[in-house]
């Protein structure tokens, strides 16, 4: 069976390099599912979960990332994300008290530019929380 290499890289650490036979993730425009042979492709990705179904175990790893750019080549994937963390790493708590953190700043914000970060920040807490749920409801 044919399989894809895939680099899961955050600017602190990589986070995964292994091969797949399947890998989806939130691109800008929607969801994305790439196998191998996909065609060539290099695109902004969304606050989310990066589902890579291993070729050794053939189960599912899941990573949040918090945006970042995706190259696809026909026999990899390159995820070069802003924030990287394994699923298994992910804290519910951390994420829930980040998310009200973002809102009450929403409601404080004095100006469009804190406006967009608040609301950058939330957007991501929102999608990790999905993600831990996803994750949660896996097991």
């Amino acid at each position: 069976m044919a399989t894809l290499h895939v680099e899961v890289v955050s600017a602190e650490e990589s986070i995964f390099s292994g091969e797949a036979k399947f890998v989806a993730l939130p691109g800008e425009s929607g969801e994305l599912g790439i196998l191998p042979r996909h065609t060539p492709l290099i695109t902004r990705i969304k606050p989310g979960a990066v589902r890579i179904q291993r070729a050794d175990t053939g189960e599912e790893e899941l990573v949040f990332v918090a945006g970042g750019i995706l190259e696809v080549q026909p026999d990899g994937v390159t995820v070069l994300a802003d924030t990287a963390i394994r699923g298994r790493d992910l804290d519910e708590a951390k994420a829930a008290e980040a998310k009200k953190l973002a809102e009450e700043a929403m409601r404080n914000a004095k100006n469009n530019i804190d406006l967009a970060v608040a609301q950058g920040e939330f957007a991501a807490m929102a999608a990790q929380i999905a993600a831990i749920q996803k994750l949660r409801r896996k097991k």
